[in-house]
């Protein structure tokens, strides 16, 4: 599969001057940078911080706080 990246040109240069010195490709030289990168990648998961009220002390003051009941009409 083949994509386009958009890489500002001072990087471009250092990319081909690493390419140069180990005698690998462009193309060959960012497929094994990005290997690396998503190797080391963790998903952060979906449930975290949903909800988060900001407080650190929720469970302390749920206990001593009740909320006022509302009517039900």
């Amino acid at each position: 599969m083949r994509t386009t990246l958009t890489i500002p040109e001072d990087l471009l240069e250092r990319l081909r001057l690493a390419a140069a010195e180990q005698h690998r490709s462009m193309a060959d030289l960012v497929r094994q940078m990005l290997e690396e990168g998503v190797k080391t990648h963790r998903p952060r998961p979906r449930s975290l911080g949903i909800g988060a009220s900001g407080f650190k002390d929720t469970a302390r003051r749920i206990a001593e706080e009740r909320p006022e009941p509302r009517s039900w009409r």
